[in-house]
């Protein structure tokens, strides 16, 4: 957990940090050398899990996706989009990260999808150990795509690897065309970064061209996708990298 506010990240990593003013004088008692060890044992320790996970799904032909985004960006949308169109043609299993309820699992339920519920409390992010024991009851079956819908966050699932085959960073038109650039980290590690919502483009503040060179200017590996989970508009060309990556993965 972040010492610094608690929200779950881990203190002081990249990505998240804060503009806390501290009175050093009270934490004379904690060096920042030791905490900065632990937070770098936390993360070596989440990354062989999910080395080992990767293993797991590479050996089960498993091609697994983890969709991240801030809250209300369309995650849960393009998946019962995606899963109507795909569910009848290849296996499609979904990990639903949320801190509570069960209501994204509903909607995912409800559009004929084996789904496993992890609720994180007060934690901000899936990690390692919460994606093995997700896997564990999901058990998906060879040639499964397995989306893992993140928590609502664009800060710290950029730090936890959980043994997925590809990040995908969802940002919608309303929100902003500078996300790249005020959330680097994230969009740093993204292999693939999506514009929902551009069915709006009419009536929101937002440029798809500056978008698309703030995220190229913090990645340039990364490639971007305009679509509308709502209208379809460009869910051809999410559908066809999803294949590409299966393809590579398998």
């Amino acid at each position: 957990m972040c010492a610094t506010c608690g929200c779950g990240a881990e203190s002081g990593a990249p990505g998240h940090d804060h503009d806390h003013h501290h009175d050093h004088d009270h934490h004379h008692d904690r060096p920042p050398i030791e905490t900065v060890l632990l937070e770098q044992q936390v993360l070596a320790k989440n990354d062989l899990l999910a080395a080992g996970i990767r293993a797991r799904l590479d050996d089960g032909g498993v091609t697994a996706l983890n969709l991240m985004s801030s809250p209300g960006a369309g995650k849960t949308t393009l998946l019962e989009r995606t899963i109507a169109d795909l569910g009848s043609t290849i296996p499609v299993a979904v990990i639903e990260g949320d801190q509570e309820t069960r209501l994204d699992a509903e909607r995912i339920g409800a559009a004929g999808c084996p789904v496993v519920q992890v609720n994180t409390g007060a934690g901000c992010h899936l990690d390692a150990q919460m994606m093995r024991d997700a896997l564990a009851v999901l058990e998906p079956g060879a040639g499964t795509l397995l989306f893992v819908e993140n928590v609502g966050n664009l800060v710290c699932p950029a730090l936890f690897d959980l043994g997925e085959h590809a990040k995908v960073v969802i940002v919608s038109t309303p929100e902003g065309a500078d996300k790249p650039l005020k959330y680097p980290h994230i969009f740093a590690v993204a292999d693939l970064v999506i514009v929902n919502k551009v069915d709006l483009l009419p009536y929101v503040d937002f440029d798809l061209e500056s978008c698309s060179h703030h995220a190229k200017s913090v990645n340039p590996d990364s490639e971007l996708i305009a679509l509308s989970a709502t209208t379809g508009e460009g869910l051809d060309e999410w559908y066809r990298w999803i294949a590409r990556r299966r393809s590579v993965s398998r």
